[in-house]
């Protein structure tokens, strides 16, 4: 099957359903969130989760955000979001979200790559108190680009949570799996159809882009960091809470925080 182009960005019309399910839903999802929600509630001040309303409503920006299932959380706690993808289709089922919550007036959706927001927003609305980008680094062309892009969206002393696909996970699952000749021949960017990233990072080379930043990293975390090395589906599923909770124990704890399917970054601009 041909691969997916490295040099140009991932756009997810055709794969919109396939994410939903595989991705944001089932137990794989609810680790994800409870890994997110961990890492926030550590750091906020004011609730971000919940159906409460929050008596200090913040902005928050979800790049690349999808069907936004994290960021719409922080709508429902009374705070301002806005969400822009590149692609249409998931952008219709976060719409689709966005009705069923009754949230229509706390989120604005913009059809648009990250790299052309600013020409949609209004140039006294570019700054953000959070930012979140989610599983999109490792599906654009220059993931190092992105992240100064993200900088001019975070207002002074505002947060950047960033999640992205581990290649020491994927480089960990093949050994396992004895594809060999993947690693032997470096070769780890997904076939086109597949959720396989085109750009699956190190987090080191991650680290060491933030580090280059006026920003201090409050939290870091692996997210899935034994759940997809369970091969038997069975065993997987049989007992979610325990899983859940030892995701959780194990998530920053060395050497499995690194055996993660994608690595949690929060951090705060200087």
């Amino acid at each position: 099957m041909a691969k997916q182009p490295i040099n140009q960005d991932r756009n997810f019309d055709d794969l919109a359903q396939r994410f939903q399910k595989n991705i944001y839903g089932g137990l794989k999802g609810e680790i994800r969130l409870a890994v997110l929600e961990r890492d926030f509630c550590e750091h906020f001040s004011v609730a971000p989760f919940g159906e409460q309303q929050s008596s200090n409503p913040l902005r928050i920006l979800d790049a690349g955000g999808g069907q936004a299932q994290f960021s719409l959380t922080f709508a429902q706690a009374g705070h301002s979001v806005v969400i822009c993808d590149i692609s249409a289709e998931m952008l219709k089922l976060a719409e689709q979200e966005v009705i069923a919550k009754g949230l229509e007036n706390r989120v604005q959706l913009i059809h648009c790559a990250i790299q052309d927001l600013s020409q949609h927003l209004d140039e006294g609305a570019r700054e953000f108190d959070v930012v979140l980008c989610h599983a999109v680094m490792e599906w654009v062309a220059n993931p190092s680009e992105l992240l100064t892009e993200l900088m001019v969206y975070i207002k002074p002393h505002g947060y950047l949570s960033l999640t992205f696909y581990n290649l020491h996970s994927l480089i960990y699952k093949n050994l396992l799996r004895t594809n060999f000749k993947k690693i032997q021949q470096q070769d780890f960017g997904g076939s086109r159809g597949s959720l396989t990233p085109i750009n699956p990072l190190y987090p080191e080379q991650v680290f060491e882009w933030l580090s280059q930043l006026p920003m201090s990293r409050l939290a870091t975390s692996g997210i899935r960091v034994f759940h997809d090395y369970i091969f038997n589906q069975e065993h997987r599923e049989r007992d979610p809470q325990s899983v859940i909770e030892l995701e959780l124990e194990f998530s920053r704890k060395q050497p499995y925080q690194l055996l993660g399917r994608y690595i949690h970054v929060l951090s705060q601009k200087d």
